[in-house]
């Protein structure tokens, strides 16, 4: 990679699997040079499915582009020794291995401060670096198990359900990409602490909110109901389905004018925003009887043009494969030997900076590449 306003910081990335290298990844199509230092047996994302390009693997691919890529045994004194080497020249490390492993590999602003005491170490872990939980093994399924997210999802009455992708994951991904830089423009090295279960957590701001000051739980609601805002949620059309979002009593009076039901909005027990609120049960099967008597795509261009929020729901086929996903460039096609290698690019978008993409690298493509450079001094 060239360019960006990331180029020339050198961050290490010790990672495997997704959380880890997706913040890298994010950190790389913003120019900066992300070394990927795996061990012997690789990145286990490398044959996480069995959909190859080449030999290029569709998931390690996918959070892997634009990084260069070696091999390390930070179990034996020659890896301890690389890696301190490149830690002197580097701006930050990113790992995601279990507390103890991270402790045990030296990969810490403890263990690597007297190679370049401006280095900043970020561990992404399932419950923290230190603590009674943090050597528990934690994934994305279980932060959503811990954290409520799995008894919030659903229909009322059925099982508990994860999100669809994977949520904790990509987003403590993020949350780590924060910290770093925060701690990259304060000028300073130091160890940055972001775990799964708080990433989560996190995220569930203004239901925790009801809970933590009134003592009010979140329950669910049927058709992925929004729990303060009526009628928003999706519902069945004569084709297939819909989400609908009314935010405010102005764009509920719009509804109820173009549908031809203006007596809707000046309902007592309709027209505000707490009065749809108290009379959920009616208001969603009104509005459910009629949005069926029409297609989807019919209801999206009618109250479309009113300027109503509202979609289809569509596949992520439909998605990839749309003109919003085009417009926007958010498919990036990598050219390699064994034909393109497409992947879902960078959503950050800059004036001033063209996104370009670099395959993933092969297992220890650029060992001797790196391994071969003189000792940096990380840019303060």
């Amino acid at each position: 990679m060239s360019g960006g306003p990331l180029a020339g910081i050198r961050i290490l990335e010790v990672t495997h699997v997704l959380a880890g290298p997706f913040a890298g990844a994010v950190l790389a199509d913003l120019g900066a040079d992300v070394i990927k230092i795996e061990a012997p047996g690789g990145d286990m994302a490398r044959t996480m499915t069995r959909n190859f390009t080449g030999p290029h693997n569709d998931y390690f691919a996918s959070v892997n582009r634009n990084k260069r890529g070696i091999v390390l045994d930070l179990g034996t004194e020659a890896g301890q020794a690389a890696l301190h080497k490149l830690a002197a020249g580097a701006r930050g490390v990113i790992t995601n291995l279990k507390p103890e492993t991270i402790k045990r590999f030296g990969l810490t602003y403890e263990a690597l401060k007297e190679y370049n005491d401006g280095i900043v170490c970020v561990a992404l872990t399932g419950y923290g670096l230190e603590g009674p939980y943090s050597d528990k093994p934690a994934f994305d399924y279980i932060a959503q198990a811990l954290t409520g997210v799995m008894e919030l999802t659903g229909d009322p009455g059925g099982k508990p359900t994860k999100a669809g992708y994977s949520a904790v994951d990509n987003s403590t991904g993020m949350l780590a990409v924060v910290g770093l830089l925060a701690k990259i423009i304060e000028g300073k090295g130091g160890q940055v602490d972001v775990s799964l279960f708080d990433s989560m957590l996190a995220q569930l701001n203004y239901l925790a909110s009801a809970y933590l000051n009134h003592g009010i739980e979140p329950q669910r609601i049927a058709n992925s109901g929004h729990p303060h805002l009526v009628p928003a949620q999706v519902f069945a059309t004569r084709d297939g389905f819909a989400v609908l979002f009314i935010s405010s009593d102005k764009f509920w009076r719009i509804f109820c004018n173009t549908v031809g039901r203006s007596e809707w909005a000046d309902d007592p027990k309709f027209a505000t925003v707490a009065a749809r609120g108290d009379n959920r049960t009616e208001v969603i099967a009104l509005t459910a009887e009629l949005m069926k008597t029409r297609d989807t795509a019919d209801w999206v261009d009618v109250l479309g043009r009113q300027g109503l929020v509202i979609s289809g729901v569509e596949t992520l086929a439909q998605a990839l494969d749309g003109e919003l996903a085009a417009s926007r460039d958010m498919i990036a096609v990598i050219p390699t030997p064994d034909g393109p290698l497409r992947v879902v690019g960078n959503p950050i978008k800059l004036s001033d900076h063209r996104q370009t993409y670099a395959a993933p690298p092969l297992l220890g493509e650029h060992s001797e590449e790196i391994l071969g450079e003189p000792t940096a001094t990380a840019a303060k």
